[in-house]
């Protein structure tokens, strides 16, 4: 007997997991904060500059051999893709690890894209003088309301 496929079934199937597009998210901004272009990421990586968009956009999910790749070209650790999950897609992550996966709404975080903050740390990490930046970066705590 063949399975009927709903609309909504085939949409759920469709749409990419909230945690591989947390994880394109931070391939993108690691990236951009190397001053890659997404052709220049391929190339290290012997993709096209499509194939890294996929990534970054989360709808091509990224493997444990290319994830391996990526952590090497971008000089992070792996679990660096994996910082800062949110709690929902966290506990998200979790379920599905424990086999109770359920539907999972996507999530972004404004604050990490906007270019105002890449543009801010591309700066930051252009003082070559460690005490300066130090200086730099303890100026910017104090000025911000406590948490």
């Amino acid at each position: 007997m063949a399975k009927e496929e709903t609309p909504e079934k085939a949409e759920r199937e469709h749409r990419p997991s909230p945690i591989d597009v947390h994880v394109g998210s931070r391939v993108r901004l690691r990236r951009t904060l190397l001053g890659l272009s997404q052709e220049k990421l391929g190339e290290a990586l012997g993709l096209t500059f499509q194939q890294v968009q996929k990534y970054e956009r989360g709808v091509n999910r990224v493997g444990a051999s290319r994830l391996f790749d990526l952590a090497r070209v971008l000089d992070v650790p792996i679990g660096f893709f994996f910082d800062d999950l949110p709690g929902e897609a966290g506990s998200g992550a979790r379920r599905l690890m424990n086999g109770f996966a359920e539907t999972q709404e996507g999530f972004e975080d404004d604050t990490l894209h906007r270019r105002e903050t890449l543009d801010l740390v591309r700066a930051y990490y252009r003082i070559t003088d460690p005490a300066v930046r130090k200086r730099v970066f303890e100026l910017i705590r104090a000025m911000a309301p406590p948490e």
